[in-house]
């Protein structure tokens, strides 16, 4: 004997989940941290290469003593806090969010190593760019692994 079917699954409908989970919340934070820290580093703290004397650079200490390990936490943090967003108890996580995260994540990768590529001989006008050099390929190529665990998702 076959089980009843909800009244929900009955009409194709999608049953309403909360929004704000503690895992999506702990994903808005991991991203909004991570471009934190990019920008902060970037504005405050990084020393510019082309400036001659060199100036001395921002503060935390410890943050320029990081150097360009700073892009690599905080892109770090912004591609785990997309990837946890890919779980089904959050909204991107879930039925039209596992194609629009899958999609902009592709995107922005495939965009991040089109502009490298296109500006790859004067990427200096660029921001973060311009301290990449190659890594920008492994940027681009990051977003889009991200792009997949939301494919895994797809259904």
């Amino acid at each position: 004997m076959s089980k009843p079917k909800a009244k929900h699954e009955e009409y194709g409908e999608i049953a309403k989940a909360p929004v704000f989970t503690p895992r999506f919340l702990i994903a808005i934070a991991l991203v909004v941290v991570g471009i934190a820290w990019l920008v902060y580093y970037y504005v405050a703290v990084r020393v510019d290469p082309t400036l001659i004397p060199a100036p001395e650079a921002g503060s935390p200490k410890f943050m320029a003593d990081l150097g360009d390990w700073n892009y690599l936490i905080g892109f770090g943090l912004l591609l785990l806090g997309l990837a946890v967003s890919a779980h089904p108890s959050t909204p991107l996580g879930r039925g039209r969010g596992v194609v629009i995260g899958m999609l902009t994540c592709f995107l922005i990768g495939l965009l991040w190593i089109c502009t490298f590529y296109v500006f790859s001989n004067d990427p200096s006008n660029i921001p973060i760019m311009n301290d990449l050099e190659q890594y920008n390929l492994l940027v681009g190529i990051s977003f889009m692994a991200v792009g997949f665990t939301f494919a895994t998702r797809w259904e």
